[in-house]
């Protein structure tokens, strides 16, 4: 039987242990890891592993020795409860291993959930699974998680209280990072929030994403843009001390700078400029670019952006002027500059 749509996250996260056997491929091997290692724990729990009802089998391995996946799924646990045997990384060539194992399988044997990569058309493996009456196959698609998805991850983890507003940044956030990453987020928010019933909010959801090696850069620029002339000496001397370089500085200042111009030009107004930006912003910073962008407008965000990138074409130049130093005063002068709402 082969799984389609919404279906199939649905499945992977409650499998059915009544079913002999489960087919999880996909060519993203971190999403197909987080999908089978999802299923595994439905079906065994958390402690498997020391109860010794989880069975691993490199899959290449039963090329050279077919009868063990047969002999692993049959053989009587020495504790209660469900047991799966794990084949990874299964090539096709294992498809004959697999089918014997399928056929001979009873109830109360071990699951069978096998892990295969890009599986063509064409597999031995999705053939053998998508044409099974019991069996399952599941393919796991390069598609960050949905609402739906992200809301069971947060319900499992004893989070319910989750507002319109936090849900929105936690979907964009799933759109902007890998699937660990995400996933650890998620973790991170569920232990900051454990026995706090308070609703989660965009703010905390800002403070425990996965920390940004470019946070003293965006703290300068977020002052230049906001005009906090006396924070500017503080965070530029942090920058130096750090190494950065002149040029990284400016490709950082411009892409902020472009970005406040796309969000002041927006028809529907600054809010909607924002919320259209990719990557997308979170929480407070978005409140802040909002603010920037108001108070900026399109006619001296334009100026800016002129300034930063003959700032940009000096350095790459071959002039000998020190490039921080001209870096630095093009920050301080738009730190200064007037703004549309100054």
């Amino acid at each position: 039987m082969n799984l389609k749509g919404a279906e199939i996250a649905r499945y992977l996260a409650r499998p059915d242990p009544t079913r002999p056997g489960l087919l999880v491929y996909g060519q993203d091997a971190m999403r197909v890891a987080l999908k089978r290692a999802e299923a595994v724990k439905a079906l065994v729990g958390e402690n498997a592993d020391e109860e010794m009802r989880l069975t691993r089998i490199p899959g290449a391995d039963l090329r050279k020795d077919p009868a063990m996946l047969l002999d692993a799924v049959k053989a009587v646990g020495f504790f209660p409860g469900q047991r799966v045997v794990l084949v990874d990384d299964t090539p096709d060539a294992a498809a004959p291993a697999v089918k014997a194992a399928l056929d001979e399988w009873a109830p109360g044997d071990a699951v069978i959930v096998v892990v295969g990569g890009g599986l063509a058309k064409s597999s031995a493996l999705r053939k053998l699974f998508e044409g099974h009456k019991d069996a399952v196959a599941a393919p796991v698609y390069d598609n960050p998680p949905d609402e739906t998805e992200i809301t069971r991850w947060l319900s499992d983890a004893g989070l319910h209280q989750v507002p319109r507003d936090a849900m929105r940044d936690l979907v964009a956030l799933s759109r902007a990072l890998d699937p660990g990453d995400f996933r650890q987020t998620i973790e991170k928010i569920a232990l900051y929030k454990h026995g706090d019933d308070t609703p989660l909010t965009p703010r905390e959801i800002e403070s425990l994403m996965p920390a940004s090696i470019e946070a003293d850069t965006d703290d300068l620029i977020a002052s230049v843009a906001e005009g906090r002339a006396g924070d500017f000496a503080a965070l530029m001397r942090r920058i130096e001390a750090q190494g950065t370089q002149p040029v990284a500085l400016c490709i950082a200042t411009l892409r902020h700078f472009r970005a406040l111009h796309l969000a002041a030009s927006h028809p529907d107004g600054p809010a909607q400029g924002v919320a259209r930006l990719r990557p997308p912003v979170f929480g407070p910073r978005r409140d802040r670019m909002i603010r920037q962008a108001q108070g900026w407008g399109t006619v001296a965000l334009e100026d800016a952006i002129r300034q930063i990138i003959d700032t940009d074409l000096r350095l790459r130049s071959s002039s000998r002027a020190p490039a921080m130093a001209l870096m630095e005063r093009m920050l301080l002068r738009l730190t200064m500059m007037k703004r549309a709402g100054r």
